[in-house]
């Protein structure tokens, strides 16, 4: 019998504990954030019927990205790719019952299959944070100020990323208004702006061509000019008369009421999902070792309607686990990946009864403690304290149980001391 493979399924990653660490940290710093601006925790299944995504999320997620099976009902189902549709489809089955605005937020996994990169795994965690009920631009200003707030939270300071700003308004005028394109037309060429950076200029220029058809070469030029505005005044005459514009200037002016100094115009910024109606951003790292997008979002106003409910706005991000891990480890910002274990209890001789009495002691206290029960000699016990990354070893054997005093040694300046379990639980709550 050939032997089973230790390895993960292409695409998706193991978390032992030192990845775990690193993972929770991230989830932590997500949920704080979001929740000190009011939002609230709700989870969904990691099934669907595949018409959800189907309905809106875009041919390509369904047709190429998702991970479909018949189950045993004959019912086609899917595990969710995004969370999105899922979350929309909620709203609409409470949508009367909701208090609004509904500021809410999940941590989950999710199955995408495609090709596996730097940052982008088939199995990959996210933050979604979605408010509905505001009509108003001020839910889009709020997302993104959240976006800034959560990598001011990891300690990102101001050059290391920068927010892209668009609007699906300005982009529908772009294609039907400035370059003339039908409904096909202008799908093709804002999925084409969406790649732009993946393919070479000439390939960009030559697929341009073929979707604006023959003797359209001066509609490359317009092109151009899109491509190369880097603020709102440098746009063409004729996309400064859409009524988009106001929009824009109108995120732009309460982001930096509200201390967002990192947001940019980008005139290319498409966001590839089909749903997004308004406001789209994403947010980029500017290291030159991870020059990428980060994650992104936007305003879907359409999505709760098409569950037979009334229809609702709604402004969306969702971050990933794995393309955050990436931004701090290239700015430094990255923890100390040390154990939650507070403390390794090392037992000398048969003084297992004793340090278990110490250790519910400290545990009762709030400390999180670790009590070798092997019988192993000391240098072994310590090499598993120091591998595990555990800070403090406790001593317990020999006359401490009649002296009531144990040495605590901390693993990273080699300092010990002799403390009563009073005295230990002061120190290591400091």
């Amino acid at each position: 019998m050939t032997a089973l493979s230790s390895q993960p399924y292409k695409g998706t990653r193991d978390y032992y504990p030192e990845d775990k660490r690193v993972q929770n940290y991230i989830f932590d710093t997500w949920k704080r954030v979001v929740e000190r601006f009011g939002y609230e925790e709700y989870g969904a299944p990691i099934l669907e019927t595949l018409e959800l995504y189907a309905a809106k999320s875009g041919q390509e997620l369904v047709n190429e990205q998702t991970y479909t099976f018949t189950d045993r009902g004959g019912r086609v189902v899917a595990i969710r790719p995004e969370m999105t549709p899922s979350i929309s489809r909620m709203v609409a089955a409470r949508r009367q019952e909701l208090p609004y605005p509904a500021r809410l937020f999940s941590i989950a996994n999710f199955m995408r299959y495609e090709r596996p990169q730097r940052g982008r795994e088939r199995e990959f965690w996210q933050l979604n944070v979605d408010v509905f009920g505001v009509d108003e631009i001020a839910a889009d200003i709020e997302i993104i100020t959240i976006a800034d707030a959560i990598l001011k939270e990891f300690g990102a300071k101001a050059g290391e990323y920068v927010i892209r700003i668009n609007n699906r308004k300005l982009i529908h005028y772009m294609m039907a208004e400035y370059l003339g394109l039908d409904a096909t037309g202008a799908l093709q060429m804002t999925k084409l702006f969406d790649r732009r950076n993946k393919i070479t200029e000439q390939d960009f220029d030559e697929q341009a061509l073929l979707i604006l058809g023959e003797a359209q070469q001066a509609d490359i030029e317009k092109i151009k000019q899109i491509i190369d505005a880097k603020d709102i005044a440098s746009l063409p005459e004729e996309l400064q008369r859409a009524s988009a514009i106001a929009e824009i200037k109108a995120v732009f002016d309460g982001l930096e009421k509200a201390g967002v100094d990192g947001a940019i115009f980008d005139a290319t910024l498409m966001r590839g999902l089909d749903y997004y109606t308004g406001t789209v951003f994403e947010v980029f790292d500017t290291h030159p070792d991870n020059n990428r997008s980060l994650f992104g979002g936007g305003r879907y106003d359409g999505l709760v309607g098409l569950f037979g409910a009334e229809p609702i706005s709604a402004v969306g991000m969702a971050p990933g686990n794995t393309m955050i891990e990436n931004f701090l480890d290239v700015h430094g910002l990255l923890p100390e990946n040390t154990s939650k274990t507070d403390a390794y209890v090392v037992v000398i001789g048969d003084a297992l009864d004793d340090a278990r009495r110490v250790a519910y002691t400290l545990r009762q206290a709030g400390l999180n403690v670790e009590v070798d029960i092997t019988g192993r000699k000391l240098d072994k016990q310590i090499k598993t304290a120091v591998k595990k990354n555990i800070k403090h070893l406790l001593f317990i054997g020999g006359k401490d149980a009649e002296s009531g005093q144990y040495s605590l040694k901390n693993v990273d300046d080699e300092t010990e001391e002799k403390l009563s379990p009073e005295q230990i639980i002061e120190k290591l709550h400091a």
